[in-house]
């Protein structure tokens, strides 16, 4: 007489994959020929790349009056991009840090390419304040150290100012866990590399081992570091909330802002990494190791940020009636009815509803529709930065100095440019190291072949 056994988990690692089989399979893009679709991918990031080398000496050149900026509009597409980078930048330390404290274990197949994400993506982001700056050869004055400048050191009461501190701590940190993550993972390449490049690697290795106290240490880093990182994830996006939650300008002056910004950024800081590994899984043959049910676990994190920030805009929208004073009324219904109206509407539609369709098991399992709807994500976390900027500003306490702002082909530029620099590190990237981290695919490769059942229950008999 048979039993069934009820399935305990769907595998994270398909394929009945051994050891010998994850070491070849995650470092093979890093040793053969890149594939036609690497090699289109990085030749059209590289065009990108170049307009944007273009667009930067451009604006050094003839200076941000090349931009549309105007004295009603001070900020446009620059800090509408920068804090849209910087929310991408978040999900990276999220899913490694946070996910490794509470031992999550579908982190393992997207935790390395979500942290190179998250430095890639910084580094793209702090380009916009700078260059914002105009003279931008005059970036260090943002730094504290002695000098002889007197009346020009730093206004530490700015947040402006915490911006530099907290992007560069988080950016140093994230770089720090990033890479201690991959030493492992190099001297595995090392071991089966030649001449120049086991020389690299067995540099980039800090010649690992791979002995008991070697991991006993790494091990303790890694939680140090995730532990350094968690407060980050929260401190950084309210940071940069406070840009604009310290002013006195309505629409803007509201507390909800950090919780609100933190939520907004790993929605859309999700939705970028499932964009950038449906890709990666593909064009590098990763199916096995980055698998639905990967898709599935973040899909369900994008559902719960997205419907977060569907109530962060509703409550803007009622604390700004419910408070009765009419500035704040007056900018909600400007974001909502005015010359704007378009911006809010597609901020709605991508923010709010189109998460919406991740109730459905069938929608979060499918690569299609999630594909579509991370760059949907993307593009509607764009237009919330844009309506808090641009939308805001256009409409001061004065009539006489309203204003309609429209970015130049500048402003375009710089934008598509940075996204062709973001690509091209991430491209590179995957040639040089593993996407996936091979240690940590390895450590729960036992769950996945030994303990874990399939989908459907397998029958057993007692004779």
């Amino acid at each position: 007489m048979g039993h069934y056994v009820s399935p305990l988990r769907i595998p994270l690692i398909e394929g009945n994959k051994t050891y010998h089989d994850i070491t070849n399979d995650i470092c093979a893009p890093t040793e053969r020929t890149p594939s036609a679709l690497w090699v289109l991918g990085f030749a059209i990031s590289v065009a990108f790349l170049a307009l944007y080398v273009f667009i930067i000496t451009w604006t050094i050149w003839k200076g941000i009056g090349s931009w549309n900026l105007n004295r009603t509009i001070g900020w446009g597409w620059d800090i509408t991009n920068f804090v849209w980078w910087v929310g991408i930048g978040h999900a990276g330390t999220l899913i490694s840090a946070i996910l490794l404290l509470f031992r999550q274990r579908w982190r393992t197949g997207v935790n390395r390419a979500a942290e190179a994400m998250t430095i890639f993506a910084v580094i793209c982001a702090g380009q916009f304040p700078i260059f914002h700056m105009g003279r931008v050869w005059l970036a260090f004055f943002v730094f504290p150290y002695p000098n002889t400048r007197g009346p020009l050191w730093l206004n530490f009461n700015s947040p402006l100012m915490w911006d530099v501190f907290a992007l560069s701590t988080y950016f140093t940190v994230s770089l720090l866990f990033w890479y201690t993550g991959l030493v492992p993972d190099f001297a595995t390449v090392r071991d089966r590399a030649k001449g120049l490049r086991w020389k690299i690697y067995n540099f980039l290795s800090f010649g690992w081992t791979g002995s008991a106290k070697h991991w006993q240490r790494w091990e303790s880093l890694s939680l140090i570091l995730a532990g350094l990182s968690t407060p980050l994830v929260l401190s950084v996006h309210t940071i940069v909330s406070f840009d604009f939650a310290t002013s006195v300008i309505p629409g803007w002056h509201t507390t909800i802002f950090p919780p609100y910004f933190v939520a907004g950024a790993i929605f859309s800081g999700f939705a970028m990494v499932l964009t950038l590994m449906i890709i990666a899984r593909k064009v590098l043959n990763l199916e096995q190791y980055i698998t639905i049910e990967h898709i599935e676990s973040m899909n369900k994190v994008i559902l719960l940020t997205g419907s977060i920030v569907g109530v962060a805009y509703l409550t803007e929208l009622f604390v700004a009636w419910y408070s009765g004073y009419i500035y704040e009324q007056f900018a909600f219904y400007n974001r909502v009815l005015g010359p704007y109206w378009w911006s809010y509407v597609g901020m709605m539609t991508c923010n709010v509803i189109s998460p919406q369709f991740f109730w459905s098991k069938k929608i979060r399992r499918s690569i299609a529709w999630t594909f579509g709807l991370s760059i949907v994500v993307n593009i509607g976390m764009w237009f919330e930065r844009f309506v808090i900027i641009a939308t805001t500003l256009a409409r001061d306490y004065l009539p006489s100095s309203w204003s309609y702002y429209t970015p130049s082909w500048v402003e375009v530029g710089m934008f598509l440019g940075s996204i062709g620099l973001f690509f091209t590190c991430f491209l590179i990237f995957t040639r040089v190291a593993p996407v996936v981290a091979i240690a940590e695919i390895k450590s729960i490769l036992k769950v996945a072949g030994d303990q874990y059942i399939g989908p459907k229950a397998k029958k057993h008999d007692n004779h």
